[in-house]
């Protein structure tokens, strides 16, 4: 996400964590016999930004997402199916849910017991199968449900809306249950299939490749898409707009498909095209690009942009010279473009470590800005680091934000990682950054995985209280090579 989006999506972080519901037991005393315990998985997994964020007591494993969407009315009705894994004995367990209507549930093909409950920031679909599941089981969850995307959510909604009548989602960081009852937090991975419905004049968009398009009687089409590498809620990209698909390959041979708004495709044409360049760019530092394809969504609708996994969400105001005649709009296609590495492939595994998204996004988008002329990385770091301790005072260290979506987060952590490139110097650095998302493909991470990282890439010790200063300190530490650099007063 870029540094103009200073307040992400979410649930309230003040929010305390719910009590998990009680729900009577089937066949209780007959388990209870044979040492078996069920109990009701929790109400959020204990991010220290989001308390309610997530369900404790299951991993998903799969999502199967239907979703029939009707545009300009804004009506819709879906099936979402998951398969899990049982992480504890469970008697009930949460999904997260905003906006919707449940129509029915089932767990292991046989229906089960559910309800919602309101909270401040969203809502809990507590189901109860109709036998407990024993921790280590994988099992199936489908939930039938219907709503209207401009309908009021509890909270703020993940749904952008256009002049066409339809749709894109933009949920970071958790609002994903503003389109499906899911398991939404960063620390649950899971690989995705989508079958979306677009009438006729309107394109689906999702996650992953197109595997493959059905025509319907009524004139409809239904869009399939894979996800094969697992993703977070949290980086959810699907659409129904009045859109046109782009096709390309990168340098490397990578498929590339950009959706571009309808009868502006000469203008995004060019835009979209510079793709090949900015992944050559990237991949040079950090290894083969970590998906099975990658593209740009222009869309009218957004204003922001956000790296939604393999498929960029950007507004159309973005595309415009700056005062010198320079596309520095690049600048942003390569922060989120960043974020495939940085947060989409190597995910935090909560919301407090989410420098390691935004810090890598904003250094090496100033970096291909330097390169080419159009600014000068040591002139943004001074600037970071004069107000850097005010915020740190504010809003907390990088490492160790209040919140989201601050200075701190995509600056500071930027200007951390620009200090350890001065103490290390720039062939070491490079090692650390290019082998982190080669290490960590795939996985969730944190501050201390990256400290150690550090550590074990350079051999340098004295590099973990060096980055605890950088990373958790209430003040800056004195920049290397530059004892010259002051924080504002």
């Amino acid at each position: 996400m870029t540094t103009t989006r200073r307040a992400l999506l979410g649930r309230s972080a003040s929010a305390a964590v719910a009590a998990a519901v009680g729900v009577p037991l089937f066949g209780a005393p007959a388990l209870a016999a044979e040492g078996f315990d069920p109990r009701p998985g929790s109400d959020g997994v204990g991010d220290p930004l989001y308390p309610t964020l997530g369900n404790g007591g299951y991993q998903v494993v799969h999502y199967d997402l239907t979703f029939d969407f009707t545009p300009v009315t804004y009506d819709f009705t879906a099936v979402v199916r998951m398969n899990a894994q049982a992480t504890q004995d469970l008697s009930a367990f949460n999904l997260d849910t905003d906006g919707h209507t449940i129509d029915a549930v089932t767990v292991n093909d046989r229906a089960a017991q559910f309800a919602l409950s309101a909270g401040k920031s969203g809502q809990e679909l507590t189901v109860t199968p109709t036998a407990p599941l024993h921790k280590g089981t994988p099992f199936t969850i489908a939930v039938s449900y219907h709503g209207n995307g401009k309908a009021p959510r509890t909270s703020l909604s993940g749904w952008k809306f256009g002049a066409d009548g339809g749709f894109a989602s933009a949920v970071q960081s958790s609002r994903a249950d503003t389109f499906l009852p899911c398991n939404d937090t960063p620390s649950d991975k899971a690989t995705w299939t989508f079958h979306l419905s677009a009438p006729e004049g309107y394109v689906a968009a999702a996650n992953g490749e197109l595997t493959g398009t059905d025509k319907r009687p009524d004139g409809s089409t239904v869009w399939h898409f894979a996800l094969r590498e697992r993703m977070p809620t949290e980086l959810l990209g699907i659409a129904v707009v009045k859109g046109t698909y782009l096709y390309g390959t990168s340098h490397a041979g990578l498929p590339l498909r950009h959706i571009v708004p309808r009868g502006e495709e000469d203008t995004y044409a060019p835009i979209v095209a510079r793709t090949p360049d900015h992944l050559a760019w990237l991949e040079a530092k950090f290894g083969t690009y970590p998906f099975s394809v990658y593209g740009l969504h222009i869309y009218g609708g957004y204003t922001d942009a956000l790296e939604n996994s393999t498929l960029t969400l950007m507004g159309t105001n973005w595309f415009k010279l700056n005062a010198d005649g320079n596309p520095t709009y690049e600048n942003t296609m390569v922060h989120e473009l960043t974020h495939q590495w940085f947060g989409d492939s190597v995910t935090p595994h909560d919301w407090q470590q989410a420098w390691l998204n935004e810090g890598p996004a904003v250094y090496y988008a100033a970096l291909y800005s330097e390169e080419r002329g159009w600014s000068r990385m040591a002139d943004k770091m001074k600037a970071t680091y004069a107000k850097l301790d005010a915020i740190r005072a504010s809003d907390g260290p990088p490492g160790r934000p209040k919140g989201l979506g601050g200075t701190n987060i995509y600056d500071g952590g930027a200007l951390v990682l620009y200090a350890l490139q001065l103490q290390v110097g720039q062939r070491k650095f490079d090692r650390i950054m290019g082998l982190w998302p080669r290490r960590f493909k795939d996985r969730t991470v944190t501050s201390e995985d990256f400290i150690g990282h550090a550590v074990d890439v350079t051999g340098d010790r004295s590099l973990d209280p060096f980055l605890r200063d950088w990373l958790f300190g209430a003040v800056n530490p004195p920049m290397p090579g530059h004892p010259d650099w002051t924080a504002a007063s």
